[in-house]
């Protein structure tokens, strides 16, 4: 009878262990994360002709959830405010082709790069020939959305060529700047001016091989104070890994003419 009753008490306890261990496993499959984004970045996220928010960065996310079986919810913000929302715990990560940079990096825990043929060029309105390199920004006034990698990149170039800088929370606002003539060109990422010329925003690319303008690539981040999305962070590294290995990253990155 004593064995019996032993044989039962382990028993009991690989049960309950092993509940234990499921419960742990499926801790953050239940969890419905809120995820920030940007309003407008094509090709990255827009909203295209039927009035569906879409994008590479949505795709993306949906393949790297799919792969590790957690939900979430998008909150469409704008990209200082889905910072802003991340660093106030309103959001529990970010994805809104955010460069990777030292700097972020002290604030941020990034994933690997989901993108990472990024650089910021000049662009002005097509047609434009009175802007052929930055030394004719001179006495002029420059568009940048704020808080990206392409204002802090007009901002170091404004004291050399001595222009003035004016702030659009959205690349669409910004563009519309500089086609109406108030300001005389603007800095942003090669792919999102390239696809939105595709697109007929009525833009072109201006280079000037005497500035080499920075580059970067772009990732999935959390807060790093925040300890608690550090396994949100985990689980989309190791869906990016799998979706990369699949084939699936590259499809989408096709779908948008990003590769």
């Amino acid at each position: 009878m004593l064995g019996l009753r032993k044989t039962f008490a382990l028993a009991l306890g690989l049960v309950i262990a092993l509940s234990l261990l499921a419960g742990c496993s499926g801790e953050h499959k239940d969890k419905k994360f809120v995820i920030a984004t940007d309003t407008t970045y094509a090709p990255f996220e827009f909203t295209d002709s039927k009035g569906d928010f879409v994008g590479a960065d949505l795709d993306i996310l949906a393949a790297v959830a799919q792969d590790q079986g957690f939900q979430y919810e998008i909150r469409r913000l704008g990209f200082d405010a889905a910072v802003a929302a991340l660093e106030s715990n309103q959001a529990d990560g970010v994805i809104a082709g955010m460069s990777i940079t030292d700097k972020r990096k002290e604030k941020y825990n990034f994933s690997d790069p989901y993108y990472d043929k990024d650089r910021i060029v000049m662009a002005v309105k097509a047609g434009d020939g009175g802007i052929k390199n930055y030394a004719d920004l001179k006495g002029k006034t420059v568009a940048a959305k704020t808080g990206t990698e392409g204002a802090r990149y007009t901002e170091s170039l404004a004291p050399k060529y001595h222009f003035k800088i004016q702030y659009f929370a959205d690349s669409p606002t910004m563009y519309e700047d500089v086609k109406t003539g108030n300001s005389a060109a603007c800095f942003e990422d090669l792919p999102v001016m390239a696809y939105g010329i595709s697109q007929g925003n009525g833009m072109q690319v201006i280079d000037d091989p005497s500035e080499t303008p920075p580059s970067s690539s772009f990732g999935f981040a959390v807060l790093k104070s925040n300890p608690a999305n550090q396994k949100l962070l985990a689980m989309f590294q190791a869906g990016l890994t799998n979706i990369k290995k699949s084939g699936k990253h590259a499809e989408i990155l096709k779908k948008y003419g990003l590769n």
